[in-house]
């Protein structure tokens, strides 16, 4: 009787390890998803973590890296709601206090820098760098153009009726660095008036103008046959040019001239005045006799009589003009550019 087949028989016989004969083959990996790319998980867990956390979900991630992401995605997302609670509609309707403004506070600076008091070109590229645009105007009463812009100064700051481009425009109005800012924009400009000075002293005169800021200050002697010292301090004016309570344009281009005597010797009447006049001459006629009498003085003038212009208006009602040195009533307020012609 045949003896059955003992258990295994006919099947396939593994060795043990190490032997020649191959392990049993393995089931092969699934390809991975598009969706399963670790860069795109972790960028929808920044943008939209709700996606984020489903598709890290689906992943191949370890059950902690899962974990971990879903927590840190969700604070993420709902940090934004954490803020301050919303606010009541019935706290709106409830009246408000009036604020109250002390004198010492300050208001909060807002909109566009000040440049009053700036340069305007200055003035212009720092509004451009702070977004801005801008424009200007003459503040004063003279409309004038500004065709010069390091010229002006700023004076007046507001929003400009017109945009310029695409950025907000501010509108300057300027007047010349060398003019004061008028009180309101459009108003006259506020130049200095020229104060009297007659009877001060030389020292305390050019104290007391420094301030405007002459071109300069020239003395000069109230007497034509005086010739000032080197040091003249102490010698008090007699006439002054501008006279007092003249407007006093770009005063920086301007000369003061002053008509000094010495402190012991008193002014004269009018400028251009001898302190010792030569004594008059009588004239004589061919027979060598004097003709003394009044009526036979030359131009019936008495002598030494002197001739003072004012100014060139009156050197022209006079019938004089022009005036050249040397000629009755010439003197240097007359002649501005100082070659010997006045009043041309």
């Amino acid at each position: 009787m045949t003896q059955p087949p003992p258990p295994g028989y006919g099947q396939p016989q593994w060795s043990a390890p190490y032997s020649h004969q191959p392990y049993p083959p393995q089931p092969p990996t699934p390809a991975r998803r598009w969706w399963q790319h670790p860069a795109l998980i972790i960028t929808a867990l920044v943008v939209f973590p709700p996606g984020g956390i489903a598709l890290a979900w689906l992943s191949r991630w370890s059950q902690a890296k899962k974990i971990v992401a879903t927590v840190l995605a969700s604070l993420w997302f709902l940090t934004p709601f954490l803020g301050d609670p919303p606010k009541d509609p019935k706290d709106d309707a409830k009246p408000k206090a009036a604020a109250t403004t002390t004198p010492s506070a300050s208001p909060t600076p807002s909109g566009p820098p000040n440049f009053v008091g700036k340069n305007l070109k200055e003035a212009k590229a720092a509004a451009y760098d702070t977004g801005y645009n801008a424009i200007s105007h003459d503040a004063s009463d003279d409309n004038a153009g500004q065709w010069d812009d390091d010229n002006w100064k700023v004076c007046f700051q507001m929003p400009a009726d017109r945009q310029v481009g695409k950025k907000p425009t501010l509108d300057f109005g300027v007047v010349r660095n060398e003019a004061p800012c008028p009180a309101k924009d459009g108003e006259k400009i506020p130049w200095p008036k020229m104060p009297s000075v007659i009877g001060m002293t030389f020292e305390k005169v050019s104290e007391a103008l420094k301030p405007i800021g002459f071109k300069g200050i020239e003395p000069d002697s109230a007497y034509t046959d005086v010739t000032l010292p080197g040091a003249v301090n102490d010698w008090k004016v007699c006439f002054q040019e501008p006279e007092a309570a003249t407007e006093l344009q770009s005063p920086q281009y301007k000369t003061v001239r002053l008509k000094l005597t010495s402190p012991s010797t008193a002014c004269p009447k009018t400028p251009y005045t001898e302190l010792h006049p030569d004594p008059d001459v009588p004239s004589t006629g061919d027979d060598g006799t004097s003709n003394s009498g009044g009526s036979s003085s030359t131009g019936g003038s008495g002598g030494s009589g002197s001739v003072y212009y004012k100014n060139c208006t009156a050197v022209r009602a006079a019938g004089a003009a022009p005036i050249r040195r040397g000629d009755p009533g010439f003197g240097s307020h007359l002649d501005r550019d100082g070659d010997g012609v006045a009043c041309e």
